[in-house]
Protein backbone atom coordinates (compact mmCIF):
# COMPACT_ATOMS: atom_id res chain seq x y z
CA UNK A 1 0.00 0.00 0.00
CA UNK A 2 1.53 3.54 -1.13
CA UNK A 3 1.04 7.22 -0.09
CA UNK A 4 -1.73 7.81 -2.14
CA UNK A 5 -3.37 4.73 -1.39
CA UNK A 6 -3.65 5.57 2.41
CA UNK A 7 -4.54 9.33 2.00
CA UNK A 8 -7.75 8.25 -0.57
CA UNK A 9 -8.38 5.64 2.33
CA UNK A 10 -8.19 7.92 5.35
CA UNK A 11 -9.32 11.12 4.46
CA UNK A 12 -12.84 10.40 4.82
CA UNK A 13 -12.81 9.34 8.59
CA UNK A 14 -12.14 13.13 9.85
CA UNK A 15 -14.95 14.04 7.79
CA UNK A 16 -17.60 11.52 9.13
CA UNK A 17 -16.06 11.23 12.26
CA UNK A 18 -16.04 14.70 13.06
CA UNK A 19 -19.60 15.00 12.03
CA UNK A 20 -20.50 12.10 14.24
CA UNK A 21 -18.83 13.62 17.45
CA UNK A 22 -20.21 16.88 16.80
CA UNK A 23 -23.59 15.47 16.50
CA UNK A 24 -22.89 13.31 19.83
CA UNK A 25 -21.54 16.15 21.81
CA UNK A 26 -24.30 18.44 20.83
CA UNK A 27 -27.11 15.80 22.03
CA UNK A 28 -25.15 15.19 25.06
CA UNK A 29 -24.87 18.97 25.92
CA UNK A 30 -28.27 19.25 25.06
CA UNK A 31 -29.43 16.17 27.30
CA UNK A 32 -26.48 16.80 30.08
CA UNK A 33 -25.32 13.43 29.45
CA UNK A 34 -21.82 13.17 30.73
CA UNK A 35 -21.35 9.94 29.20
CA UNK A 36 -22.26 11.02 25.85
CA UNK A 37 -19.69 13.77 25.94
CA UNK A 38 -16.87 12.05 26.74
CA UNK A 39 -17.69 9.34 24.08
CA UNK A 40 -18.37 12.81 21.20
CA UNK A 41 -15.08 14.12 22.31
CA UNK A 42 -13.21 11.02 22.66
CA UNK A 43 -14.24 10.72 19.01
CA UNK A 44 -13.18 14.08 18.15
CA UNK A 45 -9.77 13.51 19.53
CA UNK A 46 -9.09 9.97 17.41
CA UNK A 47 -10.51 11.96 14.10
CA UNK A 48 -7.54 14.69 15.23
CA UNK A 49 -4.75 11.57 15.49
CA UNK A 50 -6.07 10.15 12.11
CA UNK A 51 -6.15 13.64 9.92
CA UNK A 52 -2.18 13.43 10.59
CA UNK A 53 -1.35 10.39 8.44
CA UNK A 54 -4.01 12.23 6.18
CA UNK A 55 -2.20 15.60 5.91
CA UNK A 56 0.90 13.63 5.67
CA UNK A 57 -0.26 11.47 2.74
CA UNK A 58 -1.46 14.48 0.70
CA UNK A 59 1.85 15.25 -0.84
CA UNK A 60 2.76 11.80 -1.95
CA UNK A 61 -0.63 11.69 -3.25
CA UNK A 62 -0.37 14.85 -5.32
CA UNK A 63 3.02 13.87 -6.66
CA UNK A 64 1.69 10.25 -8.18
CA UNK A 65 -1.15 11.78 -10.18
CA UNK A 66 0.14 15.31 -11.10
CA UNK A 67 1.41 14.27 -14.03
CA UNK A 68 -1.43 12.67 -15.26
CA UNK A 69 -3.43 14.12 -18.35
CA UNK A 70 -6.65 15.68 -16.87
CA UNK A 71 -5.88 16.92 -13.66
CA UNK A 72 -5.97 20.00 -12.88
CA UNK A 73 -3.37 21.79 -10.63
CA UNK A 74 -5.36 24.52 -9.96
CA UNK A 75 -7.63 21.85 -8.30
CA UNK A 76 -5.10 20.03 -6.71
CA UNK A 77 -3.94 23.44 -4.95
CA UNK A 78 -7.36 24.92 -4.17
CA UNK A 79 -8.10 21.19 -2.38
CA UNK A 80 -4.07 21.52 -0.76
CA UNK A 81 -5.03 24.99 0.80
CA UNK A 82 -8.14 24.38 2.04
CA UNK A 83 -6.37 21.01 3.88
CA UNK A 84 -4.05 22.77 5.44
CA UNK A 85 -6.81 25.20 7.07
CA UNK A 86 -8.71 22.06 7.81
CA UNK A 87 -6.31 19.90 9.19
CA UNK A 88 -5.23 22.32 11.86
CA UNK A 89 -8.23 23.81 12.88
CA UNK A 90 -8.94 19.63 13.30
CA UNK A 91 -5.97 20.01 15.45
CA UNK A 92 -7.05 22.81 17.64
CA UNK A 93 -10.44 21.25 17.75
CA UNK A 94 -8.75 17.67 19.20
CA UNK A 95 -6.96 19.35 21.49
CA UNK A 96 -9.85 21.71 23.16
CA UNK A 97 -11.92 17.99 23.06
CA UNK A 98 -8.70 16.23 24.90
CA UNK A 99 -8.48 19.26 27.52
CA UNK A 100 -12.87 18.95 28.01
CA UNK A 101 -12.16 14.88 28.58
CA UNK A 102 -9.65 16.03 31.25
CA UNK A 103 -11.43 18.88 32.83
CA UNK A 104 -14.21 16.37 33.14
CA UNK A 105 -11.71 13.41 34.71
CA UNK A 106 -10.50 16.01 37.51
CA UNK A 107 -14.70 17.04 38.08
CA UNK A 108 -13.42 20.70 37.27
CA UNK A 109 -16.60 23.24 37.35
CA UNK A 110 -14.91 24.38 33.98
CA UNK A 111 -15.61 21.27 31.98
CA UNK A 112 -19.12 22.03 30.57
CA UNK A 113 -17.96 25.05 29.10
CA UNK A 114 -14.72 23.09 27.23
CA UNK A 115 -17.48 20.34 26.09
CA UNK A 116 -19.17 23.36 24.71
CA UNK A 117 -16.04 24.94 23.45
CA UNK A 118 -15.03 21.74 21.60
CA UNK A 119 -18.09 21.11 20.30
CA UNK A 120 -18.17 24.59 18.56
CA UNK A 121 -15.19 24.36 17.17
CA UNK A 122 -15.57 20.50 15.81
CA UNK A 123 -18.87 22.51 13.96
CA UNK A 124 -16.50 24.56 12.25
CA UNK A 125 -13.90 21.97 11.70
CA UNK A 126 -16.70 19.60 9.93
CA UNK A 127 -17.62 22.54 7.27
CA UNK A 128 -13.78 23.00 6.75
CA UNK A 129 -13.28 18.82 6.67
CA UNK A 130 -15.85 19.01 4.35
CA UNK A 131 -15.10 21.67 2.16
CA UNK A 132 -11.77 19.79 1.58
CA UNK A 133 -12.77 16.92 1.12
CA UNK A 134 -15.43 18.28 -2.14
CA UNK A 135 -12.17 20.08 -3.33
CA UNK A 136 -10.50 17.22 -3.17
CA UNK A 137 -12.88 14.87 -4.91
CA UNK A 138 -13.33 16.95 -7.94
CA UNK A 139 -9.23 16.23 -8.71
CA UNK A 140 -10.27 13.19 -9.97
CA UNK A 141 -14.12 13.41 -10.13
CA UNK A 142 -15.28 15.92 -12.53
CA UNK A 143 -18.78 14.34 -12.42
CA UNK A 144 -18.90 16.61 -8.88
CA UNK A 145 -18.42 19.59 -10.15
CA UNK A 146 -21.25 22.38 -12.08
CA UNK A 147 -18.80 22.72 -14.81
CA UNK A 148 -19.56 18.98 -15.79
CA UNK A 149 -22.50 19.01 -14.91
CA UNK A 150 -23.28 22.31 -17.46
CA UNK A 151 -21.45 20.57 -19.74
CA UNK A 152 -23.21 17.34 -19.89
CA UNK A 153 -26.11 19.36 -20.10
CA UNK A 154 -25.61 21.62 -22.85
CA UNK A 155 -23.89 17.95 -24.85
CA UNK A 156 -28.18 16.99 -23.88
CA UNK A 157 -29.49 19.62 -25.25
CA UNK A 158 -27.96 19.94 -27.99
CA UNK A 159 -28.51 16.17 -28.96
CA UNK A 160 -31.82 16.46 -28.22
CA UNK A 161 -31.96 19.81 -31.00
CA UNK A 162 -30.04 17.67 -33.58
CA UNK A 163 -32.90 14.56 -33.21
CA UNK A 164 -35.57 17.30 -34.22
Amino acid sequence: MNPTHIHLLLNHFPIIGTLIGSIILLYSIIKKQNGGKNIGAFIIVVMAIIAIPVLLTGEPAEESIEHLSGISKALIHDHEEASEKAFWLMEITGIFSLIALFLYKIKSALAPKAFLIAFVFSAVTFFAMAWAGNLGGKIRHPETSNTFINVEKNATDSHSQNDQ
